[in-house]
């Protein structure tokens, strides 16, 4: 049986794939619709529903981390937090109360904040993909990662940066089109590599 993390059997190949086709996927909509994702862009900060479902998201992904023994899957993602373990059992149940908490009493930039708490759950199992693997165009994941975790606690604790940026982003074409075309590059340059070095990694 095999000891380790879930997140560190992911394989960097993996992790490559699903990073790049979101990055394509996403900057190609950018291209292809940008009065649409301008719009959302815009309303997104201020939208609740979105705000309680990705928070939602990403406080049930965290209380997986926390989980107890003898849950059977619910427990797969289980993770040892070292001198933290034994306040596992009060995180088990601040973690819903918290959610509850911030659903019902915030209300400006929820969804920002939600956004960058989710960030940060997905930069861990990123980061572990490529941990101490040995194509060096495997930074390109990491890179990505630690770009998102620093953005994403920016978001949680200065929500309104993220709306300064897309006010920025789409203050003209020629900014939107740098962002948009900078991503689709970043995505297909990290498809191409997971695609010529990253298999069996």
């Amino acid at each position: 049986m095999d000891a380790r993390h879930p997140y560190e059997q992911i394989p960097l190949f993996t992790a490559g794939i699903l990073l790049a086709v979101w990055l394509i996927a996403s900057h190609s909509l950018m291209i292809a619709k940008p009065a649409l994702v301008q719009g959302w862009l815009k309303k997104f900060p201020r939208n609740p529903l979105a705000g309680q479902i990705i928070l939602g998201i990403a406080l049930a992904w965290f209380w997986l981390l926390i989980a107890p023994d003898g849950m059977g899957k619910l427990s797969a993602l289980q993770m040892d937090l070292g001198d933290f373990n034994n306040i596992k059992p009060l995180l088990r149940l601040l973690v819903p109360a918290a959610l509850v908490a911030v659903v019902i009493s915030v209300r400006d930039f929820l969804a920002v904040r939600a956004l960058g708490v989710l960030g940060l759950m997905i930069a861990a199992p990123l980061l572990e993909a490529a941990f101490l693997k040995d194509p060096q165009s495997r930074l390109l994941v990491p890179i990505f990662a630690y770009a998102l975790l620093t953005k994403s606690m920016f978001w949680v604790g200065m929500p309104y940066l993220f709306r300064d940026a897309v006010t920025w982003a789409t203050a003209t074409k020629g900014r939107w089109m740098i962002v948009s075309f900078a991503g689709l590059a970043y995505g297909i340059a990290t498809l191409i590599c997971a695609f010529a070095f990253w298999r069996g990694y």
